[in-house]
């Protein structure tokens, strides 16, 4: 289960985030996403990375916890894609498929000419939009 899902951009300015878990956990899953921008900037930033991999968007499991994964997408304009999912066993295809679909509805919405680049989405299309990718996802069936 995908407990929260989140766009930072290119400056760790969070552009988006949606929490689908109770309140409670809202603060807790803020502080889980701020404390992965780390990790991106470290294997962004790593200069033993080869060619082959810079060119990857898919960065993978960013920080695990005892009960959240966080998963990492970057796109070519170095905005970060995070999914903080409860599910211990994804599958690498399954979130790729997920990041794939979160990046496009990303794209649409930036490419409304009433967004202001760089700026908070708040778009309530978007925010159904993600929420129905969130719902559809299910870890071995999504693709």
């Amino acid at each position: 289960m995908i407990a929260c899902v989140a766009v930072v951009g290119h400056q760790n300015n969070p552009l988006y985030l949606q929490s689908f878990t109770g309140a409670d956990d809202a603060l807790k899953l803020h502080h889980i996403v701020h404390c992965s921008l780390d990790v991106i900037d470290e294997r962004v930033n790593n200069p033993k990375r080869s060619v082959i991999t810079l060119n990857e968007s898919y960065l993978g499991l960013l920080y695990p916890t005892e009960s959240y994964k966080v998963y990492g997408y970057l796109s070519n304009t170095k905005v970060k894609f995070l999914v903080v999912t409860t599910d211990l066993d994804v599958k690498d295809t399954d979130i790729r498929s997920f990041f794939r679909r979160f990046h496009a509805a990303y794209v649409d919405a930036v490419s409304n000419p009433f967004h202001v680049p760089g700026k908070k989405i708040i778009s309530r299309i978007f925010a159904v939009r993600v929420s129905g990718i969130v719902k559809a996802f299910a870890p071995g069936t999504y693709g």
